[in-house]
């Protein structure tokens, strides 16, 4: 019995939302800071589809320091659990693109029209230092756009440098920069004021993904509290784009 098994057997899931594609998670094993390996992996897949996903696109970090990966070691293994998948007669459809740090390397990927790993309509999925802001922040943007990339910027609540002003939300999303946020974030899992960022910009309706940013089976569990919050169901009421993925 796997870790999906033990832990929903005895607290079932109920699906009370309609988002059916989620495109920020770390589920692409041995990459990153996510699954260790393919039957993790499994186990994490089956708790999304358990949520009601019925899409999944995989986004592995990428990042000079730490993860060095590309499309050469994260297509394969999404290869690999696409066919583990099937063999599980799990009914559910699996993309890989990833998460870019911006950092150096990313900026010179798209300086120099390196090819990006993007789904859908060419959505880049990118996030930026917690802490700090970045000086090159708004030129990379510039860059990407030029590029006919659209820039989606990865949980923007989880950034402590936009906190003290909410003016500085509102200029980079009037800048036609996507916001992707965290449904963990709406259940105080990383800290209640990154809960009260996560409601304000659902009230300001600057929201356009919703994501999951899986990692482990323990943010399994934790979702599915946070799909039963007061501010889960008032996202839901945005136009999201998740589920043009499909």
């Amino acid at each position: 019995m796997g870790l999906f098994d033990t832990f929903f057997k005895s607290t079932p899931i109920q699906v009370m939302d309609t988002v059916q594609v989620d495109m920020h998670n770390h589920l692409i094993y041995g990459v990153d800071d996510g699954s260790h390996d393919i039957e993790e992996s499994i186990e994490l897949i089956k708790g999304l589809i358990a949520l009601g996903r019925k899409k999944i696109i995989m986004t592995p970090h990428i990042m000079s320091d730490f993860y060095k990966n590309g499309p050469d070691n994260i297509l394969p293994r999404l290869k690999i659990l696409k066919e583990e998948v099937k063999k599980a007669q799990l009914d559910v459809e699996l993309e890989a693109a990833a998460e870019y740090y911006l950092d150096e390397d990313f900026v010179k990927l798209v300086e120099q029209d390196q090819p990006l790993l993007s789904f859908g309509k060419n959505y880049v999925l990118f996030e930026t230092a917690f802490m700090n802001e970045s000086r090159q922040l708004n030129s990379v943007v510039f860059e990407m756009k030029s590029r006919g990339y659209k820039p989606i910027l990865a949980h923007p609540e989880r950034y402590l440098y936009l906190h003290d002003d909410f003016e500085k939300y509102e200029a980079l999303y009037e800048r036609d920069i996507l916001f992707q946020i965290n449904i963990l974030s709406l259940s105080g899992y990383y800290s209640n004021e990154i809960k009260k960022v996560a409601e304000k910009l659902i009230d300001a309706k600057m929201v356009n993904f919703v994501s999951s940013d899986c990692h482990s089976m323990k943010h399994i569990q934790e979702l599915s509290k946070a799909v039963n919050t007061k501010y889960y169901k008032k996202l839901l009421d945005l136009p999201l784009l998740n589920n043009t993925l499909l």
